[in-house]
């Protein structure tokens, strides 16, 4: 499943959530500190594991 990286409005914090692409779309997370539901969702990286080497 996903990881989604996300900044509190309420208490300036971020946080990560692992989240379906169902929940994603539908609902924001509450933030772990606060409780707060204003939450922006930041940029984070991408990493895939393939089993071909790199050349």
């Amino acid at each position: 499943m996903p990881h989604y990286d996300y900044l509190c409005n309420g208490c300036k914090k971020t946080f990560s959530s692992v989240l379906t692409m169902s929940e994603h779309d539908t609902s924001k997370p509450a933030c772990p500190h606060c409780g707060s539901h204003d939450v922006e969702q930041q940029w984070s990286t991408f990493s895939a594991v393939t089993s071909k080497k790199s050349a």
